[in-house]
C-alpha cells in the first residue's frame, strides 16, 4: 500500500494525520519511520519568504510521504541560521538546542514504537545535524540525514537545473524552482533580474553571508520554473527509496548493505543552500 493510500491531505507544511491514522499505517510494519522536515527561518533576498527552508523541506518531506508508509511530522521552523544574521528578520537557536530537540523528538518517538527517523534538511547551515545523525546511528538507533549531495545532483541533472550545486547556493535557481511549484503564491516578482555569483566563499562561516551578497542571493534564480520544482521533487523521492530500505531492514540485513548505499547516506551532509 503506497503512502498517499494512508494519508489524510496536508493541511499547509502540517500533517492532518489523525492518531488512528497512524495506529494503522504502523500495523504490521517490522520498523516504522518517521520524517522530520528542518527548516529555518532566514532571508531569501527580496522575493521568497523568511521561511523558504522550511517549506522545501516540507515540500520533499510530503512527496516523500505520498509515496512511502512514513510518519510524516511536523517540520522544524527556526534552526541555524547564523550567518544570515545581518538581515532583518532572520531568527536562530544555537546548534546545542536544535541537537537537543532531534534527540528529544527520536526519543519520543521511540517510546511510542516509531524506531526510525529520517531528517530531511532544507537549510546548509544546519550543520549539527550530521553530528546528531553520527551520534545516534553509533547507539544503534536508526536515523538518517536526507538528501545528500548526491541526491541534489540527481535531481539537478534530472530535472534540467543548470546552475551547478556549488554555485546555486542561496534563493537560486533550484529553491526558486521548488517555491514556483508548491507555493507560486509566495514567489514574489525580482527572480527574474536577480541573479548574483559568488562561487569562492571560503571565509562564509567567519564573515557570513554579508561579505559576499548584497541582496542576500547567491545562485540563478531567474533560471527556475515551476516544472524544474515539480521534477526536483520527484526525483528525491526516488532517491528516498535506499534510505528507507536500510532504514527498515533487520539488523543482518543492515551489516551486509551495499558499502555504496552506506557511504552515500552516512557521508551525505544533507543540504541545498545556506
Amino acid at each position: 500500500m503506497s503512502g498517499s493510500e494512508m494519508r489524510t491531505a496536508a493541511y499547509g507544511p502540517l500533517p492532518a494525520d489523525t492518531t488512528e491514522d497512524v495506529r494503522a499505517r504502523g500495523a504490521g510494519a517490522a520498523v516504522q519511520v518517521a520524517v522530520l522536515p528542518v527548516g529555518s527561518f532566514e532571508q531569501h533576498g527580496p522575493y521568497l519568504p523568511l521561511a523558504t527552508d522550511t517549506l522545501v523541506a516540507c515540500a520533499i518531506a510530503r512527496e516523500i510521504a505520498e509515496a512511502y508508509p512514513v510518519h510524516l511530522l511536523p517540520p522544524v521552523t527556526i534552526a541555524c541560521s547564523h550567518e544570515h544574521a545581518a538581515w532583518p528578520g532572520t531568527v536562530s537557536i544555537s546548534s546545542v538546542t536544535l541537537h537537543a530537540v532531534v534527540r528529544d523528538i527520536a526519543a519520543s518517538l521511540r517510546r511510542s514504537g516509531v524506531e526510525a527517523l529520517v531528517l530531511v534538511n532544507g537549510h546548509g547551515g544546519n550543520y549539527v545535524l550530521g553530528n546528531a545523525v553520527q551520534e545516534s546511528s553509533a547507539r544503534g538507533e536508526r536515523m538518517a540525514l536526507f538528501p545528500a549531495p548526491e541526491d541534489w545532483e540527481a535531481a539537478r541533472e534530472r530535472s534540467g537545473v543548470e546552475t551547478s550545486l556549488l554555485t546555486d547556493m542561496h534563493a537560486g535557481e533550484i529553491e526558486t524552482s521548488i517555491l514556483l511549484h508548491a507555493h507560486p503564491e509566495l514567489v514574489r516578482p525580482g527572480h527574474e533580474s536577480a541573479d548574483f555569483v559568488a562561487d569562492d566563499r571560503r571565509h562564509l562561516l567567519t564573515l557570513g553571508m554579508s561579505a559576499y551578497t548584497d541582496s542576500g542571493v547567491i545562485g540563478r534564480p531567474s533560471l527556475g520554473s515551476a516544472e524544474k520544482g515539480k521534477e526536483l521533487l520527484a526525483s528525491l523521492a526516488d532517491s528516498f527509496g535506499t534510505y528507507f530500505s536500510l532504514l527498515t531492514a533487520d539488523a543482518a540485513n543492515v551489516s551486509i548493505a551495499s558499502n555504496a548505499s552506506i557511504a552515500s547516506i552516512a557521508s551525505g551532509d544533507g543540504t541545498v543552500s545556506a
